[in-house]
């Protein structure tokens, strides 16, 4: 087949508007991906799909949740990595993403391949056992590894994730062992504790369904303070361990993501995070709203991965590590 010089010229000519006359066209134009990397049906799954049904009134186009479990939340970064940057594919930032490039040989990084866009809450953490348990306090678990060496079962949320890095400082600190049993995701590792498959779970507030029920005990938590919600749990701190543990979480998009894109999905974000039954459904898990507008939640970003490195390596879990 022949292509005469005009016929060419004008092909050319052609494809040279098509990126102008994108970029002319009003973002959003089409429906937009939110990557969540954990199983649909915890309290992360929930009230993120919330809130991208809220932000989807502001920005005129639905926000379409995708569910990514496994690998301790992160496992969407890939997709953000080989994602274009034009606006149609996010995903929430947990805070391992920040810890397991310190850990494991990923081809990803949560720094260089991310564009942050707002920072929405966060997370802390609770050891739980069943209620009709004998281990009514966390000595107990102490005391039941060291005359049970190999038998004690705990369950986290994923290895690497905040949970398995605390228990691993606890009883090490302890010379203690226990059994690691790691879950996708915080319902069906709550309902392997309530049923008995593992004696005890440590995971996100996401728990607070099953304890505010009557199915699970609630140990001790990992903030700062007693939650105002079970004002009677000890913290870690509380009990004599120099440990707080908090996990904020927000929104990315791939790296080189536009300025004008970012602003766009801030302001809708925002208001969506500011609308009451959002607040509503986060206090159910006994979360509370920790915006940070884009440049304020790309310095946490930062902050974060230098300070998940220096965990890491000071608790010998880095890939150079024993």
């Amino acid at each position: 087949m022949t292509v005469t010089r005009r016929g060419f010229v004008g092909a050319a000519a052609a494809l040279g508007a098509w990126p102008l006359a994108r970029a002319q066209t009003p973002y959003p134009s089409r429906a937009i991906v939110m990557w969540i990397p954990w199983p649909a049906g915890g309290a992360t799954d929930i009230s993120l799909r919330l809130l991208a049904e809220l932000a989807s009134h502001h920005l005129g186009q639905p926000v379409v949740t995708e569910n990514r479990g496994g690998a301790g939340g992160t496992l969407a970064m890939p997709v953000l990595q080989q994602a274009e940057p034009d606006g149609y594919t996010i995903a929430q930032l947990p805070q391992p993403i920040f810890r397991a490039v310190h850990t494991q040989k990923v081809l990803w990084d949560p720094i260089r391949d991310v564009t942050p866009i707002i920072q929405v809450s966060g997370v802390t953490f609770g050891v739980l056992v069943s209620a009709s348990s004998k281990l009514r306090k966390l000595d107990d678990l102490f005391a039941y590894a060291r005359k049970n060496p190999g038998r004690l079962t705990i369950a986290t949320n994923g290895v690497g994730t905040t949970p398995h890095v605390v228990l691993e400082e606890l009883f090490t600190a302890r010379g203690l062992k226990y059994i690691h049993v790691p879950y996708k995701g915080t319902s069906e590792q709550m309902i392997a504790v309530d049923s008995g498959q593992v004696m005890v779970g440590v995971n996100s507030t996401g728990f607070g369904p099953f304890v505010d029920s009557g199915r699970l005990r609630l140990l001790a938590t990992f903030a700062a303070q007693r939650s105002k919600r079970w004002p009677q749990v000890p913290t870690l701190r509380e009990l004599g361990f120099d440990i707080v543990a908090m996990s904020p979480y927000g929104l990315g998009g791939p790296r080189g993501l536009p300025a004008d894109v970012v602003k766009v999905l801030h302001d809708a974000f925002k208001a969506a995070m500011f609308d009451p039954l959002f607040a509503q459904e986060l206090a159910k898990y006994d979360q509370e709203i920790d915006y940070l507008g884009t440049a304020d939640y790309a310095e946490v970003c930062r902050q974060q991965f230098i300070k998940e490195g220096l965990i890491v390596e000071r608790m010998g879990l880095s890939r150079g590590g024993s």
